[in-house]
């Protein structure tokens, strides 16, 4: 999940308080984990990471879809397409006001979130 980064390690450090998934985040690794080979592993270390660091879940609700939209919309207009599971992604971290941690550079089109991408 962290695949090891320790740089994605350390800021999750100093930062575990405040830390959240989206649920499309979450599916996504479920995903991951059901194609895979250790599955049962995958998602005990899952629970594990969220029940340690108290990690959030950022459901998806009609708030959420506004984003969405306002995200989509946004990125339609400029001729810009990102993977819409990360629309959802960006819409979840709007709705919160938070700061995403990712490596995806493409996020950097997502003009309605701040985030801190990691190299």
């Amino acid at each position: 999940m962290l695949r090891g980064v320790p740089e994605t390690v350390d800021f999750l450090a100093t930062h575990s308080e405040y830390l959240y998934l989206p649920a499309v985040v979450v599916g996504e690794l479920n995903f991951g984990f059901m194609k895979g080979s250790q599955q049962k592993f995958n998602e005990k270390k899952l629970l594990q990471f969220i029940n340690r660091l108290k990690v959030g879940i950022i459901d998806v609700d009609a708030d959420v879809a506004r984003k969405y939209a306002i995200i989509f919309l946004s990125l339609q207009k400029k001729g810009t397409k990102i993977p819409i599971n990360d629309v959802w992604v960006a819409a979840c971290c709007m709705e919160i006001g938070g700061t995403l941690l990712t490596r995806d550079r493409h996020f950097e089109v997502v003009e309605q979130i701040a985030k801190v991408i990691l190299r």
